[in-house]
């Protein structure tokens, strides 16, 4: 037979097989599309400029995007993955509906009244606090955009984690209202002045205060100061606080005061069951990579534990990695199993569970300083200032540096931390890392063993 017939056949061929080919997308903005066989006539053989260059070999973005079309596409799992990160955050807070309406309710009335006021939030972490509000805040703008009776309103925030001291807040919200940079000391004074001084053309101002915790100091200046300015008849200022703990106002404030000021409290309890089976299943639909029961064991076994929304996603995105490796494309109860045996049973986690009083507070302290600074890795003398300003915070003395010293070599020898040290430096200087994920030391954190004293 004339060899180029047989060319002509085989490209022939290879033509036909490649009109079973799909190079798809499942989700817009999760990859790129790469343009394939089907773009061109059937039949007609690639040329070198329309492959890949490699052998004239058509190769896509990524080995998975390329299936046989009328089987399930090894790609959803990897959309499922993106889905079911923390970070990912859905277009509508599923199960928060009735808080959602609270917050709402009590944000419109106080633009509308043009009053200021205060709501603190309180919930366990992955409780959908912070989201919600978000949530919340941007339905409001879309509808002062629309609705006339409803003012135009300023949204900032502060974090507490995100500071290096309580007192830095006056700095970043300052700056957010203004635009004018100043001294911590300044910046309080100039708030002052801001929110007691009349302004008919300056717009309401609502102030998300997150992980307020974290905004303690040694007189409770800067969370009084926070409460005080939403009574002030001139500020506009309607405060959203959010922190991990109820009772947080008469802990730093006396019964006198914290009542005296007045605020509106909303609790956020944790997830139930039903609430993390429709959760995990509303961020799936489209896809068919969980099987029913497994969705079902993981929304059992969270909810028995912490309730935490993010441990569910951290499980039900685990089980798509253990199920991607093994070359399944549905995840079921086996590789659920598997993802729950490892984030809940690690050494690590358990060494976490079973710490000491001041272990927990090195911790938090740890974690505190990470993202404050936004870096992984702080120095023992950052640590150590963190360490007692929360001891402070919660009525406990603070300890000496040869006390802290103590409870880093602790945890270093439980492998918890790595203490990197170096001959030209004193000891305080030592930089510190985790040696494990800051979401595995919270979790350990949240569900450590009760202490007895």
């Amino acid at each position: 037979m004339d060899s180029s017939l047989r060319i002509r056949r085989r490209s022939l061929r290879s033509a036909k097989k490649s009109d079973d080919i799909d190079i798809a997308l499942e989700e817009p903005g999760v990859y790129k599309k790469e343009k394939g066989p089907l773009s061109r006539k059937r039949g007609r053989p690639d040329s070198p400029e329309s492959t890949s260059r490699k052998g004239g070999v058509v190769i896509p973005l990524r080995p998975a995007l390329a299936t046989v079309r009328g089987r399930r596409k090894p790609l959803e799992i990897h959309v499922a993955q993106v889905r079911l990160h923390a970070s990912s955050v859905p277009d509508n807070i599923t199960c928060r509906e009735k808080e959602f309406a609270n917050i709402c309710t009590f944000i419109e009335s106080k633009l509308i009244q043009r009053n200021g006021g205060c709501i603190y939030i309180s919930g366990v972490p992955g409780t959908g606090k912070t989201a919600t509000v978000y949530e919340v805040s941007q339905h409001l703008i879309k509808k002062s955009s629309k609705d006339r009776t409803l003012p135009h309103f300023k949204f900032i925030e502060v974090n507490g984690l995100k500071l290096t001291e309580p007192k830095e807040a006056y700095v970043s919200i300052l700056k957010q209202l203004t635009g004018e940079k100043a001294s911590a000391s300044k910046a309080a004074d100039s708030l002052v002045e801001y929110f007691n001084t009349t302004n008919k053309q300056r717009s309401p101002i609502v102030l998300l205060a997150d992980e307020l915790d974290m905004l303690c100091n040694k007189n409770q200046s800067v969370i009084y100061n926070l409460f005080e300015w939403t009574s002030r008849p001139k500020s506009k200022l309607i405060v959203v606080a959010i922190s991990n703990t109820m009772d947080l106002p008469e802990r730093v404030m006396s019964s006198r005061i914290s009542s005296r000021l007045g605020f509106t409290r909303l609790t956020f309890y944790p997830y139930t069951f039903n609430d993390l089976q429709q959760i995990v299943t509303n961020r799936m639909v489209g896809l068919k990579v969980f099987e029913p029961d497994a969705v079902q064991l993981v929304a059992r076994k969270v909810a028995s534990v912490t309730g935490d929304v993010r441990r569910a996603l951290d499980i039900c995105r685990r089980a798509t990695e253990i199920a991607e490796e093994e070359g399944k494309s549905l995840v079921g109860m086996m590789e659920v199993s598997s993802a729950i045996q490892e984030l809940f049973s690690s050494p690590l986690i358990m060494a976490v569970k079973y710490s000491s009083f001041n272990q927990r507070f090195f911790l938090q302290a740890l974690i505190a300083e990470f993202k404050s600074t936004e870096q992984e890795e702080t120095t023992l003398k950052l640590t150590t200032s963190r360490m007692n300003s929360l001891l402070t915070s919660e009525g406990n003395e603070p300890l000496s540096y040869g006390e802290i010293l103590s409870v880093a070599t602790t945890l270093w020898s439980m492998r918890v931390i790595l203490i990197e040290t170096s001959g030209n430096h004193q000891q305080i200087y030592s930089k510190i890392r985790l040696n494990m994920s800051q979401e595995d030391v919270e979790f350990g954190l949240k569900n450590a063993v009760p202490l007895k004293y």
